[in-house]
């Protein structure tokens, strides 16, 4: 679970992120689920975002991908969503969540 200036130290971060993918009309799927999960082992910070098309709301697909690949949402703001999954070594962001 991450802290108030956890959360807020990685929406900095993820700032000057450009989203790497986009939900569009197949909503979460299962292919898009495991491109999550496979980005968020490599970049840990991960963002996306959702096409006027996306069946479902932002809130609810940052709800499911989170729960799918074990991140946790960082933040949702309007079809932008950031997720966040720790590294178990050599975390970028170890000094960032330092307690």
């Amino acid at each position: 679970m991450l802290s108030s200036k956890n959360r807020a130290a990685l929406r900095k971060a993820a700032n000057g992120l450009s989203p790497v993918f986009q939900i569009g009309k197949g909503g979460v799927d299962a292919p898009l689920i495991q491109a999550t999960a496979d980005c968020l082992a490599k970049r840990e910070l991960v963002k996306l975002k959702l096409l006027e098309t996306s069946p479902v709301p932002a809130r609810e697909a940052a709800e499911e991908l989170a729960a799918a690949t074990g991140a946790e949402v960082v933040q949702v703001i309007g079809r932008v969503v950031v997720l966040f999954l720790q590294k178990k070594k050599e975390s970028a962001f170890a000094e960032v969540l330092k307690p």
